[in-house]
């Protein structure tokens, strides 16, 4: 694929929040392309209206994507260019848009990602836990798995970053306070860029109950949780080998 090869699909971020957040860029693939895949043509027909473009919309969502894969490659095929949209933020981020761009770049058709608004990196930043390392976990399996993720991150020393919807923000606060520790230091950002926008920042069981004694919880939340110390990790495994020297010479 050299670099004459023309675009024909787009992932185009779109503001979490605040509309100012859109880029000139994105206002101009938006404006130029055929059609636009959005994830709920409703919000994304809003901000279209809210930047006075008009373009054909069709829906592209995570339970239709599998059927709409297929077709859209053949249209991509023909040349028509599309703009991948999600709801808010960069799509493909805990969004609708992985399947589609594998089979793209599989049948050998360009696709380009702009730079734009994403919730988790303004959370990370404002957390002031460091973003020299960090893993981004997305949300936590609900039901299968989900202990035995917790359990795997209990190990983590790099910052850690996760989605959660507001009715399940207690239970995993509580969760994460039980098996990384009470006092493990964590931040959850709201309603990120609006009006409303609020980061608390304390100790996972402080956070827990904090959010507990609200009597309704609004707006998407991205949690992060500070990594497990570096020392800490060390002496659990000097106390580990000395286990095992005990071991042998028993």
């Amino acid at each position: 694929m050299s670099e004459t090869t023309p675009t024909l699909l787009y992932l185009v971020p779109t503001p979490i929040g605040n509309l100012e957040d859109i880029t000139l860029r994105a206002i101009r693939i938006l404006s130029e392309v055929d059609t636009v895949l959005a994830e709920d043509t409703r919000t994304s027909g809003r901000l279209m209206q809210h930047l006075g473009l008009k373009k054909p919309m069709l829906s592209y969502h995570l339970h239709n994507e599998h059927q709409q894969v297929q077709r859209l490659l053949e249209r991509l095929e023909k040349g028509e260019t599309m703009a991948l949209v999600s709801d808010a933020g960069t799509p493909g981020i805990s969004d609708p848009g992985f399947l589609l761009v594998r089979e793209c770049l599989a049948r050998g058709l360009k696709v380009e990602c702009l730079p734009g608004a994403t919730a988790f990196v303004p959370a990370l930043l404002k957390s002031g836990f460091g973003a020299e390392r960090f893993t981004f976990e997305g949300f936590l399996p609900v039901k299968k798995g989900r202990q035995t993720r917790l359990k795997e991150l209990a190990q983590e020393h790099r910052t850690m970053i996760f989605y959660e919807s507001p009715h399940r923000i207690v239970k995993t606060l509580e969760q994460l306070a039980e098996v990384l520790g009470a006092d493990r230091p964590a931040s959850v950002s709201r309603e990120l860029t609006k009006l409303f926008e609020e980061t608390v920042t304390a100790p996972l069981s402080e956070l827990a109950a904090n959010f507990a004694a609200r009597a309704a919880i609004k707006g998407e939340i991205v949690l992060v949780v500070q990594g497990r110390k570096e020392e800490r990790i060390k002496e659990d495994r000097y106390s580990i080998e000395a286990e095992d020297e005990d071991d042998r010479a028993n």
